[in-house]
């Protein structure tokens, strides 16, 4: 299943301070994720991080070559992504994205269908499988039993009336 290079990471909200700081709201785990990539795209042109601070589920960065509210402005309203080479993720972790159309199967192997949608609910997420049926199955370790995102297929635990 081949992998996108570039990962929506958020979009920037509004500039910050007199400087040319910008704030971008992170849709990504955390800042924190978003801010040890270290750069960001925006149009297809790379930025770095002059300066990068944490404010709730924002990030308030100054980026490189963007030095004044009028620059800063300019930016308002626009989608930041992340190169994946950049992210730190650790083993056995993976990006949402690279799991839309995964093969969903139960521990026989039975094809379930694939994994269409992902929902954020307050508790946990929701994968929705489109097969023969469709399932609206909570991504937590009680159904989700394991993810192999490089062979393309998830193994889960379904209950009745899932």
């Amino acid at each position: 299943m081949p992998r996108e290079r570039y990962i929506e990471a958020g979009r920037i909200t509004n500039t910050h301070g007199v400087s040319g700081e910008v704030k971008i709201e992170v849709w990504l785990d955390s800042p924190d994720f978003l801010k040890h990539c270290g750069r960001v795209f925006i149009e297809e042109k790379g930025y770095g991080f002059r300066t990068a601070k944490i404010q709730n589920r924002f990030l308030i960065a100054g980026l490189d070559g963007v030095d004044s509210i009028a620059s800063a402005m300019e930016l308002k309203g626009k989608h930041v992504y992340i190169d994946r080479n950049d992210a730190p993720l650790k083993k056995g972790e993976y990006f949402l994205q690279d799991i839309i159309g995964i093969r969903v199967t139960d521990r026989d192997g039975n094809f379930i269908g694939t994994l269409a949608e992902i929902f954020e609910a307050p508790a946990s997420n929701v994968y929705v499988v489109r097969g023969e049926s469709e399932h609206l199955i909570p991504a937590v370790p009680a159904f989700i039993v394991s993810t192999d995102v490089d062979n393309g297929v998830m193994t889960v635990d379904l209950i009745e009336g899932m």
